[in-house]
């Protein structure tokens, strides 16, 4: 279902006449549903069905529009979808295909959210996100070689991507400096480069783009300034709304890189979440369809629902809406804006290298996030040490589960060995933790 069919004969026999808006509904729909397995997942679908199947959009625009979504803060795949659905019918176009591949998921993940906040602290439960965790331990190690084999291509790029890596792990530099760092070195690297030869891509109105941004921006602000005004600006869901939607905003690569920013402030500043739980919510996440940065509602569900006061399961609900707005809607702002200026990016040599040193940044920001993850499943106890300047995470070895490690173990067998898909590898490390559970360790 989600290997990439690339080359095939279907994608070879050219362009396929317009769909019709309720053939497309059709064809987004069935995309929400089945978008299993994460962006790599997510994305050989649409390839698969926009391209080689329905031949909706030819694969050198395909590509070019995944490039520009994978530098864009936010999620890659339902900017990609977004950007198809408007280039097919417009504006009501990309708004379909982006909510249709959000919705499925978010609902799965607020009825998930709701039987955690209920069963999560009962023995049994907390047995299977055990299992779930071992998973996505070895999920992120996967996911961190994927994307440093796909944007790492020369030493100078492994470069950038150790020293982000030693920023963010040893100096605890906030992510938006390191992208802002990279961002400028890039641009400095791409200065005297020529563009590339060829038919210059077609002029783009500046007025439209300022509209468009105006309204979008519209759109996503203001709900979130009306929640504050009715809340106070001291509540929790304004406190939801202004941090996930400063999240929309510097967080470039996914929802792994996403959590390395995220985990510090929603466990540690505002602790609103504990660190297991963090990962007992990319967990989930994993297991639902739609982008795995629905974790973002999880956190927003539970953070309302323990400090909103009033019926908390009301307060969760509207915790996991703000999470979910604020984190989606700069999404069709991003592509409504920038879509007709993709195929422009390949004709500014500097704006490239600047967004390819940014994606290299990533890289070892995922880094962090997988040597934190690891300490986190694996030592029940894990300290942060201030030696000077620098600032480590030490664990307790003392505190080390050989339950998790023997999971992670399954779990790495099953993923880079056996080649297991990630629902295949969820489901076998939940039920060997649930068989544990039953056999009293």
């Amino acid at each position: 279902m989600t290997d990439t069919a690339a080359g095939s004969a279907p994608a070879a026999l050219g362009p396929a006449a317009p769909p019709t808006f309720a053939e497309a509904l059709g064809v987004w729909a069935r995309i929400g549903v089945l978008s299993f397995g994460g962006p790599a997942g997510q994305i050989a679908l649409m390839h698969r069905v926009l391209v080689d199947e329905k031949r909706w959009i030819d694969e050198p625009r395909f590509l070019s529009a995944l490039n520009f979504c994978m530098l864009l803060p936010g999620p890659e795949a339902t900017q990609l979808a977004t950007y198809v659905g408007w280039r097919l019918h417009g504006a009501r176009g990309g708004l379909a295909a982006g909510l249709l591949f959000v919705l499925p998921g978010a609902a799965v993940i607020l009825a998930l959210s709701v039987l955690y906040a209920g069963l999560g602290k009962l023995a049994m439960a907390q047995a299977l996100f055990a299992g779930i965790q071992a998973a996505v331990l070895a999920i992120v190690v996967e996911a961190l070689l994927r994307v440093a084999g796909r944007a790492l291509k020369g030493g100078l790029d492994w470069l950038i991507a150790a020293a982000a890596f030693a920023g963010i792990f040893f100096f605890k530099v906030p992510f938006p400096l390191l992208v802002l760092a990279a961002a400028l070195f890039g641009f400095y690297r791409g200065l005297g480069q020529a563009p590339p030869t060829g038919v210059p891509a077609p002029a783009v109105s500046l007025t439209a783009t300022c509209r468009t941004v105006a309204v979008w921006l519209a759109i996503w602000v203001l709900p979130l300034v009306a929640v504050a005004a009715l809340f106070g600006r001291g509540h929790v869901l304004a406190e939801l709304g202004w941090f996930f939607s400063k999240l929309a905003v510097v967080t470039f690569g996914g929802a792994y890189a996403v959590l390395a920013y995220m985990a510090q402030d929603v466990v540690q500043h505002y602790q609103w979440l504990a660190a297991p739980e963090m990962l007992d919510g990319l967990g989930l996440a994993e297991t639902t369809p739609g982008p795995l940065i629905l974790v973002t509602e999880f956190v927003g569900f539970l953070a309302a629902l323990r400090h909103g006061g009033g019926n908390p399961w009301l307060m969760g609900t509207l915790g996991a809406a703000v999470a979910l707005w604020a984190t989606f809607a700069p999404c069709f702002l991003w592509i409504f804006a920038g879509a007709p200026y993709i195929e422009r990016l390949n004709a500014e040599p500097r704006l490239k290298a600047a967004l390819a040193a940014v994606t290299a940044a990533v890289v070892g920001v995922i880094l962090n996030l997988t040597v934190w993850f690891g300490l986190h499943v694996l030592f029940a106890k894990v300290h942060q040490a201030e030696m000077g300047p620098l600032s480590l995470l030490v664990p307790d070895p003392a505190s080390l589960s050989i339950k998790a490690a023997v999971l992670g173990a399954v779990a790495a067998l099953l993923l880079f060995v056996l080649h297991r898909g990630i629902l295949t590898t969820l489901a076998a490390c939940s039920a060997l933790a649930l068989a544990a559970f039953a056999a009293g360790w």
